[in-house]
């Protein structure tokens, strides 16, 4: 079977052995914890556009992408608030610094490079997430109030990749926490729980009960009900579904 390991950003990730993962994804700047552990290029990679929006935070991950590289890019658009279309459009022109052409632009300046760049309507990712949930109407109303962390739309791209059997989730934990580095946002908001913790924690419930998505971390296995797949070092993994 073909494994797809999807690493988030939590330090010291519990990473399965390396012979059982085929292939590696991430999220926003968790390549650079991929390439600290000797892990191989992303096959895909997922980033909001918070990141060249000018913010700390966004500026803290540029600096951690510095060099590195992936072969799909994936950016996911910042969730638009409501108000007239003339509001929206206005907040649109304020916010070029999200915008597809400037966030390429950035990137390219902090040294990332992409062999393919999509992107795509927010909901068409909200859609995505929705039909490997299949569908569930508590969820699509859950998306309403907050929608998932990248690294679950990461995780979610991975299921949806043809290319593989089943996906590993590690480097998770429901926090705000880098392995590059402090994160600015923590300090700024006086907390390192994520504000997308309920909502991924409801998106990994139903998708474990797929059968092909497993974690090697304990608190992911917790909270959301995956299975609990070993890191590397703490014995032999399960058996596969």
């Amino acid at each position: 079977m073909t494994t797809l390991l999807v690493l988030g950003s939590k330090p010291d990730p519990a990473l399965p052995e390396r012979s059982a993962i085929d292939a590696v994804a991430c999220a926003n700047a968790s390549g650079r914890s991929a390439a600290a552990h000797g892990l191989p290029v992303p096959v895909l990679t997922a980033m909001s556009a918070v990141l060249t929006s000018g913010q700390a935070s966004g500026r803290h991950n540029l600096r951690a992408l510095r060099g590195l590289r992936t072969e799909a890019l994936h950016l996911l658009p910042r969730h638009e608030r409501g108000g007239s279309a003339a509001k929206r459009l206005w907040r649109r022109a304020r916010q070029f610094r999200m915008e597809p052409a400037w966030f390429r632009a950035r990137l390219r300046a902090a040294g990332y490079r992409w062999q393919r760049f999509e992107t795509r309507p927010l909901a068409a990712y909200h859609e995505l997430v929705l039909g490997l949930c299949g569908g569930d109407p508590a969820l699509r109303a859950q998306f309403a109030h907050k929608h998932p962390s990248t690294g679950v739309f990461a995780v979610a791209l991975g299921l949806a990749d043809g290319r593989f059997d089943r996906v590993i989730v590690a480097g998770m934990s429901f926090e705000l926490t880098h392995a590059y580095g402090a994160n600015p946002e923590i300090a700024e908001r006086g907390s390192a729980v994520s504000k997308h913790a309920d909502t991924d924690v409801m998106v990994l419930e139903r998708l474990a009960r797929r059968g092909d998505l497993f974690t090697t971390e304990p608190i992911v296995a917790e909270r959301a009900g995956v299975p609990l797949w070993r890191a590397a070092g703490a014995g032999r993994p399960p058996d596969a579904r």
